[in-house]
């Protein structure tokens, strides 16, 4: 079967989306791809086909690329869009730009439209070693997947079946011309190692290393699904309950978790967590078990690369963004009538008649009381302890004060004074609304 066809036969269940755009790179492998592309769209129905060249500005040479790109656009009768992107400094040049690169990806895909990329089955089997010497595990060592969702859109690479060799033919008996990226010939980077020095010795031994690599990637493929539905099943149990919804706050049922084997429990939290933040290596959970381990009256803290996890009322809760600053007041309240904004902590409002007096929010700084209706004087701390109130929110909840004394605490009536209550609506993390609009 022709290379035009297989590509055809991959992207088959992409072929009504409103638009086919190739990262295009002016490389080998994106200009055997899109000129294919091209070649196909004048025989076959398929999505407007457009390219998307990102320019790094890393080396003096790429200034000519965009060039080069427009010009084999213009003869293939393709839409170009050129992008310039920031390279943040670091100790990985080659991460960030990676980081740069789909950041624009993911901002150039208007929804529903697929983002076509070069990675062929070599490009897989690099992937699949390089991973597996720095000791991935099942996820990492599926190597790259043939489709996963991309900003508003999806990623697809239909060449990942198909080996450089037969992908460097299609450009010789077509006659194309490309760029040859100086980067590509560095040893400094490990994956030009494994593929200059180390791939050209397996294949010597084993002439089909990089297709038996690329079919074991599918298999651990396959894996991690079933890993993944494993996982769905333990959290469908460990998300249900929690007296604290309202907190917008991400949280499991510890008692779900600590009924699983270690093995399934360390699965379900790669799963839960996997949109937020980076997770250690199978070598450094300890930060886990002790969080989970921890006596009940304890305040466990397990600090990851984006955020926080936290343990209370019977519950793990993961906090990121605004959740990790402390907010800031006293703040003076002159119009009850209206919402008050409340710096790094969300918003309140009020609900009764308060009066004419002076309100003011105030947050715990320890030794607080309030006079409850037929309790007396009871101490705050030991009231939030009966309400199982989790730790982490004690300081960040908003107390109000009216004449210097604690008359409500904000969304448990229980605890109100007077006849009116205080509703807080907690501050959210930006990074799990947008999970969470997916899900």
């Amino acid at each position: 079967m022709s290379l035009e066809s297989r590509l055809l036969d991959a992207l088959k269940p992409w072929r009504t989306a409103p638009r086919w755009l190739v990262a295009f790179s002016g490389g080998l492998d994106s200009t055997v791809l899109l000129h294919a592309l091209a070649r196909l769209a004048k025989r076959q129905a398929l999505p407007p086909l457009g390219a998307l060249h990102i320019h790094h500005g890393l080396q003096a040479s790429a200034d000519a690329w965009p060039a080069h790109c427009r010009a084999v656009c213009e003869r293939l009768g393709v839409d170009l869009h050129v992008r310039r992107v920031q390279v943040a400094p670091g100790p990985s040049l080659e991460r960030a730009a990676r980081e740069a690169r789909y950041d624009a990806f993911c901002e150039s895909l208007n929804p529903g439209e697929v983002l076509l990329a070069a990675q062929h089955r070599d490009d897989q089997a690099e992937t699949v070693l390089f991973r597996l010497l720095r000791g991935a595990g099942v996820r990492g060592l599926a190597g790259m997947p043939a489709c996963r969702a991309l900003g508003k859109g999806w990623l697809m690479r239909p060449l990942l079946d198909i080996g450089r060799d037969e992908i460097a033919a299609y450009a010789r008996e077509q006659g194309l011309d490309w760029i040859d990226d100086p980067s590509n010939q560095c040893d400094d980077h490990a994956r030009n190692y494994l593929r200059h020095h180390v791939m050209p010795v397996l294949r010597r031994r084993w002439p089909g290393a990089a297709a038996c690599m690329s079919r074991a990637a599918t298999h651990l493929g396959e894996a991690q699904h079933l890993l993944d539905e494993l996982a769905e099943i333990d959290l469908q149990h460990a998300r249900v309950g929690g007296r604290y919804q309202w907190l917008g706050v991400p949280s499991l049922c510890l008692s779900s978790l600590q009924r699983l084997s270690p093995a399934r429990q360390r699965n379900a939290l790669r799963r839960w967590l996997a949109n937020w933040t980076a997770l250690p290596d199978s070598d450094h959970w300890a930060g886990w078990e002790a969080l989970r381990d921890a006596v009940s009256d304890a305040a466990p803290v397990w600090r990851l690369a984006a955020g926080e996890l936290h343990r209370g009322d019977g519950r793990i809760w993961w906090l990121s963004g605004p959740w990790l600053d402390a907010p800031s007041g006293p703040l003076e309240w002159s119009q009850p009538d209206k919402a008050l904004q409340l710096p790094g902590n969300g918003s309140l409002r009020l609900v009764g008649h308060v009066g004419a007096s002076s309100l003011e929010v105030r947050y715990r700084h320890g030794g607080e009381s309030l006079d409850l209706p037929g309790r007396g004087r009871r101490d705050l701390k030991r009231l939030l302890n009966e309400a199982g109130v989790p730790g982490f929110v004690r300081s960040r909840l908003p107390l109000l004060y009216r004449d210097d004394r604690l008359i409500a605490v904000s969304n448990l009536p229980q605890l109100d004074v007077q006849a009116l209550s205080l509703i807080w609506t907690p501050p959210t993390d930006a990074r799990f609304e947008l999970v969470g609009s997916f899900e």
